[in-house]
């Protein structure tokens, strides 16, 4: 066991060093003119003041919820004693406050690196494409290191601290079950970062364009644009600390879930089976960091995005040879029978989540480039007005989930099947499949965020150097960047929903697990959910609603917070002509503090609706109705994120194909129907889409820790 703890934290340490490298080369390079710092700094201060405000309002919410989870299960393990009952009770509050904690940093990091690499990126261009690409890549990189680096470090140090370590079997199989609260805490966090996050990116975007583009008439990062500071801090809040939430929870939630499931194989791989999740892990974190740093381009006219995939291959390739080793020593053994275990069919279901998360990138592409059929038949569509494009949007957007859900349902069948012929007559046997899978896909987390965060790095850099009017040359270099990072934002979407769709499956199954541990059944035992009794289909169909309620409020909230915005800027034209004139400068702050008020009063009700509801159907109607909410929830949260992000992202595409000079090219009357279709999008794939993954990871955590409760 020593040697795997040495690895785990080892590689922690590597992914450290590695951090303070990348920190160290984005703080010597050159921050540009006066002028550019003035911008960077601008959106600095109004992004750390809503992060710094919005933690405020999550850590009131965490704590009530930290409360309740201790008198929750304190009350719900009376029946093994008073003392049993308040050590679980303390244990699975401890970690949630954990999770909560490390989900937070993980945010901060991602927000500080972000806003710190933008103003530096954009003097890089100056240099060359090469220099503007690696700063922003590297700024992206601190994110996904510390994210998954974090998230690693929290799980195995909880694991390790609850008994993992003790060498005692019964503490050892108990400690994965006294961890569920880190991943809740995970979840809990990264539902309002990006919730929030995504409100205020969405509001300040729609009232940015509308007044700006629409009514006023002035370009996209037009200084004269009173809420264009609010609109690049915007980037930061919902990509940077919203998606390092949500992929610090998935890597989290995948984790704990994977080994209570280990769990379930002690008596075939011993503590190997509950530490191969963390191994795969750290594994992943450093093939993510060689990928990261053979990513450059030498010859500047090629597109990045050729060097941003090169990185990516590389990451994949070192994973799919390393986690080979990693298979092949931790999950040999011999089953009762006398056979061994055929570890190269569990190597399998390892890529077979490896090339979900390609099959996803390439999906999520076609529906969203501008080069594809989809995008060019909305575009098509603009030409006949805002009505016909957005008839056209939401059809692609329907049509986007349909392959997808054929390409999961694919791996998870295979992984399963791939476990239970690796390991005969073992009941979980198959759900231990699926958990490879899921590590497989999510072993390039780190990578993957890395070319997320680089996406609202780049953007930022374009804004600063339209802000501060660089030359042509500089700003063609931003715009190549500023559009290789909108494809990886896209993609980076649809990487995150297939993830959360096979975590979620892998959650499912550990709370039937729980489930069973609560009543005394065996491990290996089923646990039926029969969809035919009222109760269990009425928590069913309510699984389904709270998805397109969830939905509702926050596309809501994007609508409510963007009418602040949009009075307030018609509010400065009006009472201060001299902005349109160029002769006076806008009040930046006064729209950023607008808009970051009415982003976070608008985050409470939908986050609330998510945590209670799954509560409520356990405690009324049993855990077999929970189990039926949380599954059709998933079901039915994953294909609404795929309809919601694919459709927006590839409203936003459609736009910016018009505006490169088809059909009639900016200000002609496709672009205008171009710049709606956009802005309907804008909540679809920036606010309520991304925060569905959240919330299916989160419905699955909740009912991990307050199953002892239902009845």
């Amino acid at each position: 066991m020593n040697s795997y703890l040495f690895l785990i934290y080892g590689v922690v340490i590597i992914a450290a060093l590695a951090i303070i490298g990348f920190i160290r080369f984005i703080f010597t390079q050159d921050k540009g003119d006066e002028k550019m710092q003035q911008i960077s700094d601008s959106i600095k201060e109004g992004a750390m003041a809503f992060l710094n405000r919005q933690y405020k309002t999550i850590t009131v919410l965490a704590l009530i919820v930290a409360v309740l989870i201790i008198i929750a299960n304190y009350y719900g393990h009376q029946s093994e004693g008073a003392g049993a009952a308040i050590s679980y009770a303390w244990h699975v509050g401890l970690a949630f406050i954990s999770g909560a904690l490390c989900s937070a940093i993980s945010g901060y990091i991602g927000m500080y690196m972000a806003v710190n690499s933008n103003v530096r990126a954009a003097s890089g261009a100056r240099k060359g494409l090469n220099k503007a690409l690696q700063i922003a890549l590297r700024g992206g990189a601190v994110t996904g290191l510390a994210v998954t680096a974090l998230s690693l470090f929290g799980v195995a140090t909880l694991f390790f601290a609850y008994g993992g370590a003790s060498g005692q079997q019964e503490l050892v199989k108990n400690a994965p079950s006294l961890i569920v609260g880190f991943g809740f805490g995970a979840s809990f966090v990264a539902l309002f970062a990006q919730l929030g996050g995504g409100i205020y990116t969405k509001a300040a975007d729609v009232g940015a364009d509308l007044v700006g583009k629409v009514e006023a008439g002035i370009p996209e990062d037009d200084p004269r644009n009173p809420a264009v500071i609010a609109d690049l801090v915007g980037d930061n809040v919902g990509d940077c600390a919203g998606r390092g939430a949500d992929l610090f929870e998935s890597t989290a939630a995948e984790n704990i879930g994977a080994m209570i499931l280990g769990v379930g194989l002690y008596p075939v791989f011993g503590l190997k089976g509950i530490l191969f999740p963390l191994v795969a892990r750290a594994i992943g974190i450093i093939a993510s960091i060689i990928g990261i740093v053979f990513v450059n381009t030498k010859d500047e006219s090629k597109d990045p995005m050729i060097a941003l995939n090169k990185g990516y291959f590389i990451t994949t390739i070192v994973n799919l040879i390393v986690l080979f080793f990693a298979v092949k020593v931790m999950l040999s053994g011999h089953l009762s029978n006398g056979s061994e275990v055929n570890y190269l069919l569990l190597y399998g279901a390892a890529v077979a989540g490896i090339l979900l998360s390609y099959v996803f990138v390439f999906l999520t592409n076609y529906y969203t480039s501008m080069s594809k059929r989809p995008v060019q038949e909305i575009a098509k569509a603009s030409t006949t007005g805002a009505a016909t494009n957005i008839i056209t949007g939401i059809s692609v957007g329907m049509e986007s989930p349909a392959l997808p859900v054929l390409f999961i349902s694919a791996a998870i069948i295979i992984a399963y099947r791939l476990g239970q012929l690796a390991l005969p007559n073992i009941a979980t046997a198959g759900f231990y499949g699926t958990a490879i899978a899921t590590m497989g896909m999510l072993s390039t987390t780190a990578y993957i965020l890395a070319m997320d965060t680089f996406g609202p790095i780049t953007d930022n850099a374009g804004g600063i150097t339209e802000m501060s009017e660089a030359p042509e040359s500089v700003r063609l270099v931003t715009d190549r960047l500023d559009a290789c990072g909108n494809t990886t934002k896209a993609l980076t979407k649809g990487y995150a929903v297939g993830s959360a769709a096979l975590a979620t499956f892998l959650l499912f199954s550990a709370y039937l697990d729980e489930v069973k541990k609560i009543l005394g059944k065996p491990i290996d035992s089923w646990f039926a959910v029969d969809i035919g009794k009222p109760e269990v289909f009425i928590g069913a169909f309510i699984g389904a609603m709270i998805v397109f309620l969830f939905s509702s409020t926050a596309i809501r909230a994007v609508g409510k917070a963007a009418q602040y915005v949009i009075l307030e800027v018609r509010r400065q034209f009006k009472e201060n002509p001299g902005i349109m004139e160029g002769t006076s400068k806008p009040d930046y702050a006064k729209t950023v503090d607008i808009v970051t008020k009415g982003a976070l009063k608008e985050m409470v009700i939908p986050g609330l609706i998510v945590v209670v509801a799954p509560i409520l159907v356990g405690i009324i109607l049993g855990k077999e109705s929970a189990a039926a909410f949380l599954m059709v929830g998933t079901i039915s949260g994953v294909i609404m994120a795929l309809f919601l992000n694919n459709g927006g992202g590839a409203w936003d595409n459609a736009k910016k194909y018009i505006e490169l000079g088809n059909y009639g090219g900016k200000k002609s009357e496709a672009h205008k129907a171009g710049v709606v279709g956009d802005t309907v999008g804008d909540p679809f794939k920036d606010t309520a889409g991304p925060s569905l993954h959240v919330l299916i990871k989160l419905i699955s955590t909740i009912t991990l820790v307050f199953a002892s409760l239902f009845r």
